[in-house]
C-alpha cells in the first residue's frame, strides 16, 4: 500500500514522518530526488541531491513515479519508482501536485494531506528555515493554494498543531487502513 503525506512546505511533513517511522513497522519511506541546494544543517540524506541533468535522464529513462518543477523555487522534486525489492508499505513524503500524480496512477494510495494550525504559524516555520524573504514569499503563496485544495484532494487531513499529536493521529490513519485490508483479504 501506498501512503502520501503532503501539505504546504514549512508545515512539519519530515518531523512528523520520522516520528512516523520510529512507531509503525513495516513503513519504508521514499527518499526523493532534488536539484536543489542542501539548507544549512539539513542532513545529507534528506533527499538525493542531484544536478538538473542527472534528475532530467532519470527523468527521461523513466525512473520517477512522480516528478514537479516547484514553482517557488525553480528546483525539480522527484519520487523514485519503489523497486521490487521493497519490503512493506511504502510512505511518500511529497507535495501536492506530486500526490495529485501519484493518485492518477494508483488510485488506492492514501493520501493524508496535513495542515497547519494557522497560516501565521506557517509563516513562522516557513521563516525559521532559514530561506530568502523572497523564497518565503513565494512558498507563502503556493501554501495558501495548497491549503485551500489539498484538504478536498485527501482521503484523511491532519492539522499538525503538535507534532507527537499529528504523527500519532497518522499512524491510526495507517494502521486502520491496514486493518481494513487485512479483513477484505487484500
Amino acid at each position: 500500500m501506498i501512503f502520501i503525506i503532503s501539505g504546504p512546505g514549512g508545515v512539519g511533513k519530515g518531523t512528523v514522518v520520522t516520528r512516523l517511522l520510529d512507531h509503525v513497522p513495516d513503513l519504508g519511506l521514499s527518499r526523493s530526488w532534488t536539484t536543489r541546494p542542501r539548507r544549512p544543517g539539513e542532513a545529507e540524506d534528506a533527499y538525493v541531491f542531484v544536478d538538473r541533468d542527472r534528475f532530467d535522464a532519470h527523468r527521461r529513462a523513466g525512473g520517477f513515479l512522480e516528478w514537479n518543477e516547484l514553482p517557488s523555487n525553480g528546483q525539480l522534486y522527484g519520487t523514485p519508482v519503489p523497486g521490487s525489492d521493497h519490503p512493506g508499505d511504502l510512505l511518500l513524503e511529497i507535495e501536492l501536485n506530486g500526490a495529485r500524480q501519484v493518485k492518477e496512477r494508483h488510485p488506492d494510495a492514501v493520501m493524508i494531506f496535513v495542515l497547519p494550525p494557522s497560516r501565521q504559524a506557517l509563516e513562522d516555520r516557513l521563516r525559521g528555515r532559514g530561506d530568502d524573504e523572497e523564497s518565503v514569499v513565494r512558498r507563502l503563496r503556493l501554501g495558501a493554494h495548497e491549503m485551500d485544495v489539498g484538504p478536498g484532494l485527501a482521503d484523511h487531513v491532519v492539522v499538525n498543531d503538535d507534532v507527537d499529536q499529528a504523527a500519532a493521529r497518522v499512524a491510526d490513519i495507517i494502521r486502520g487502513r491496514r486493518d481494513g485490508r487485512s479483513r477484505s483479504g487484500a
